[in-house]
């Protein structure tokens, strides 16, 4: 065998796989690279020619190109990785261009944005849809139906809308429909969720659909990437170059594409090993050392029919000892050696921890064979600088000279105890291992409310309040703030209550601003949905909060009208009349200062012209200005002196109530008239009782001998004792009945409440005495020549009204005569009541005053009697 087919017989793989005779071949003259249509239900890696991963070298490069593009965007570049992967996501599922308003558009849920992604979505609230509005990478608007109800969100990613208006069809982000639809089924097969729609066939889940939490987007984008950047031999393009020997070729490749450290790459790298659809491997040398290091697509292998690379297992903490290189002979191996020891035709481990994965460049000498390990004869003095000493699975050097020699021995073994392990950990003692920064790059720290929903303090600062996502309970605040619910829910905690309070100061300032009540949320939801407008849509609005507070919450006046809101009435909804009187008036005023010019200056040119007239406009509105400024500082003035004069007028109202206070409590510490009773305001209330009892005896009185002859004295008083009698016979039953029905230990316990009770007892019966009196009275008084008088006269009139003087003797006629006849009697009756009331009144008056004087032969002997005081005495004397 010659020495060249002895060279080709140690290969792993056909001597065909070095060159490239797939679809990624260069073209010949006349061969077309058509497109190959991929059907949803196209399995990845099953090597049909429908599957997703089988793309044509011209397509590679095409998609390729466009996503290398999008993500250089500047308002993509230097975002985090979910947000780019976001973007390239929307940006597959984009409609292409065909004259439809929907153009360059894409309609998706948040929650299936994030189960792209394999993030939730809080955090794509957070962490995709913030920052990309922020830098104007992605417009959204909320897409509801004809019930109001939302169906989804409508995205645009603006790279590709700029792409497609200023760079034409040669931007690298301007696809055609077929070609965004390769790459969305080139996505699906990666890491789509899986569909399974009714009536058609199921779409099965990518790669890595089960890749979820931290870091799924970035393992998500990296494959992608690295998939675009993979020939049909399924290895990937590596950079070129030298690259540190501890993070190797692979990772510094993925890092590029990432545009993260290498040591996030490897990580990455790691861990899209692991899920088993990458494979790290060394090329074979004809000296059996290990050669440049090489990343196959296990995927994109498959999809071609490729051989497969035989994956690098994933190593643990590693061996004490160092791996066994590539080209070492097998024959010094123990047969219990760990799989850390490499076989012929395959690479050493390269765990997804280790960090001595050390490639040989291409140009450096092959090193001497080393044996294997042998078991030792005597336990191994680890650290200790001798040559040929394995130094765990990375090979790094010891952290310093005679390391843990001071350390004890092991009782077992009889050696120090090694820290090997722990060294291969990475970091040196004390420290504490460093996350990388493409697992998440914008990682955000812990914050918010925990599972009871309170605040929690980060990192030392105040305390951060937890953000509602809904708008808030009050139905009125519901109303007002529906046009900017997705403003709402960018805001934070803090902000979500200024803006609220904001919010109810305008609808209090409204409801009392105008004479419509209810009105106010429905006025304030019509201006954010009119300033939301002119701004261009939500998705326009970079600062939620500065904008609701300072323009959208905010009453525009364009003239003095305090109805005035933008020139619209608040009122009326109509135009504001006041604002076109202003222009008006403007217009006026310019017409006139031009005409005075020309008048004036009648050869003047019209640049100068121009001039003159913008100078005279200009001294008018400084003269508007002073008077207006006059006039503020006259309403401030009168301002003051209103508020003075109320404050004036308060205090006045104060000292009279103080006054009337002081004076009733001074009233309440008076003892009672009648009874004597302490603390009784000058009248108990049994005595109150008593005082309206009385008044009412002698009112029945009253009216009873309205029925007699008022000029017979005798008579009136006659009928006015029998009432009284009568009264308080009746009186004395009831107050009989309640004190049988009273509790005898109750009328001695509180006797006071007793006699009030009895009082009020005799109070309602005397009541009740003058209402039957009074009834009996008019009834009498009814019957009277001067009351049926009146009622003829009301029956003839009724029935001489116009309506009726054709049939005066109708029923109808009859029906309101005798209603008039009524009331006129019943009037009558009330009149005369009235007046004999009045009568008796007076008589009474006159009797007490007019009160027949006892005479002096009574009188004398009753003023002899009395004393005299000694002046008194003295001017009798004299």
């Amino acid at each position: 065998m010659s020495a060249g087919a002895a060279s080709a017989a140690v290969l792993d793989h056909p001597v065909r796989d070095f060159f490239d005779n797939s679809v990624d071949g260069p073209l010949f003259p006349g061969q077309r690279n058509a497109l190959r249509s991929v059907p949803a239900s196209g399995k990845p890696g099953d090597g049909g020619l429908d599957d997703p991963l089988r793309l044509g070298r011209a397509m590679r490069l095409r998609l390729r190109n466009a996503v290398q593009a999008l993500l250089a965007d500047p308002s993509i570049a230097g975002q985090s990785d979910v947000a780019r992967l976001a973007t390239v996501v929307l940006y597959a599922k984009s409609r292409a261009p065909k004259g439809a308003k929907n153009d360059n558009q894409t309609s998706i849920w948040v929650a299936e944005l994030g189960r792209w992604m394999g993030v939730g979505e809080s955090t794509v609230n957070r962490r995709v849809l913030v920052p990309l509005r922020a830098s104007d990478a992605l417009h959204t608007k909320e897409k509801r139906n004809e019930k109001g109800h939302p169906t989804g969100l409508e995205c645009l990613v603006m790279p590709l809308w700029n792409a497609r208006k200023s760079g034409g069809v040669g931007d690298p982000l301007a696809l055609t429909q077929a070609e965004l639809a390769t790459l969305l089924h080139l996505i699906e097969a990666l890491f789509g969720h899986g569909w399974t729609p009714e009536d058609k066939e199921p779409t099965p889940p990518g790669l890595l659909a089960g890749r979820k939490g931290k870091g799924a987007a970035t393992d998500r984008l990296g494959l992608l990437l690295m998939v675009l950047n993979t020939p049909a031999s399924g290895w990937l393009q590596l950079v070129g170059g030298s690259v540190k020997k501890r993070e190797g070729r692979g990772a510094a490749t993925l890092a590029r594409l990432l545009g993260c450290s290498t040591a996030g790459a490897r990580k990455v790298l790691a861990r899209l090993t692991e899920a088993g659809v990458v494979a790290r491997q060394h090329r074979e040398t004809s000296t059996r050392m290990r050669g440049r290091g090489r990343v196959m697509l296990l995927p994109v292998a498959r999809a071609y029919g490729r051989r497969l690379a035989c994956v690098e297992a994933v190593s643990g903490a590693g061996s004490l000892f160092s791996v066994r290189p590539v080209g070492a002979f097998g024959d010094h191996a123990p047969a219990g050696a760990a799989g850390a020891l490499g076989t012929t035709g395959i690479g050493g481990i390269e765990g997804p921890g280790d960090a001595a994965d050390q490639e040989r460049p291409g140009s450096a000498e092959l090193h001497a064979n080393h044996a294997s390990v042998v078991t030792p004869v005597v336990p191994p003095q680890l650290s200790c600088g001798f040559s040929g000493e394995g130094r765990g699975g990375e090979g790094r050097r010891p952290e310093r000279v005679c390391v843990r020699e001071d350390q004890a021995v092991d009782d077992e073994t009889g050696v120090a105890g090694s820290g090997a392990p722990a060294a291969e950990g990475g970091p040196l003692r004390g420290e504490k291992p460093e996350e990388s920064s493409v697992d998440e790059r914008d990682a955000q720290r812990a914050t918010g409310a925990g599972a009871s929903g309170r605040p929690k303090a980060v990192g030392g600062r105040k305390t951060q309040q937890q953000r509602r996502v809904g708008l808030p309970a009050d139905l009125r605040l519901r109303v007002a703030l529906a046009p900017v619910s997705w403003l709402w829910e960018q805001l934070s905690g803090w902000q979500q209550d200024q803006v609220e309070a904001a919010a109810k100061t305008e609808l209090a300032r409204l409801e009392g601003l105008l004479a419509l009540p209810g009105a106010a949320p429905r006025l304030l939801a019509d201006r954010l949905t009119d300033r939301l407008a002119e701004t261009g849509g939500e998705a326009m609005v970079t600062g939620p909060y500065g904008w609701l507070i300072r323009r959208g919450l905010v009453q525009r006046q364009a003239c003095t009208d305090w109805r005035c809101d933008d020139g619209i009435r608040l009122d009326t909804g109509g135009e504001c009349e006041n604002c076109g009187n202003v222009v008006h008036i403007r217009r006026a005023r310019r017409a006139k200062i031009a005409a005075q010019i020309d008048r004036e200056l009648p050869g003047v040119g019209d640049d100068e012209r121009r001039r003159i007239l913008e100078e005279r406009l200009r001294e008018q509105v400084a003269i508007e200005a002073e008077d207006l400024v006059w006039r503020q500082e006259q309403a401030r003035a009168e301002k003051a002196r209103r508020a003075a004069a109320r404050a004036a007028e308060q205090e006045r109202v104060d000292a009279d109530r103080a006054a009337a206070a002081e004076a009733d409590a001074v009233r309440q510490a008076l003892a009672c008239e009648d009874c004597g009773q302490s603390q009784a305001g000058g009248l108990c209330e049994a005595c109150g009782y008593r005082r309206r009892t009385e008044a009412l005896i002698v009112e029945a009185g009253m009216v009873a001998a309205t029925s007699v002859d008022l000029g017979d004295p005798g008579a009136v008083a006659a009928i006015t004792a029998d009432v009284r009698v009568s009264l308080e016979r009746e009186i004395a039953v009831v107050r009989a009945d309640y004190l049988r029905a009273m509790d005898p230990s109750d009328q001695e316990a509180d006797p006071v409440g007793t006699a009030s009770v009895l009082a009020y007892g005799a109070l309602h019966t005397a009541q009740e005495s003058l209402a039957e009196y009074r009834r009996n009275a008019l009834a009498m008084l009814g019957r009277t020549e001067e009351a049926e008088a009146e009622a003829r006269r009301a029956y003839k009139a009724e029935q001489g009204r116009p309506w009726f003087q054709y049939n005066p003797t109708g029923e109808a006629a009859v029906t309101a005569a005798t209603k008039a006849a009524d009331a006129a009697r019943e009037r009558v009756a009330g009149y005369l009541l009235a007046t004999r009331l009045e009568q008796l009144r007076e008589q009474a008056a006159d009797r007490t005053e007019t009160a027949a004087a006892a005479p002096w032969t009574n009188r004398l002997p009753e003023l002899a009697a009395r004393p005299l005081d000694g002046d008194t005495a003295g001017a009798v004397v004299v």
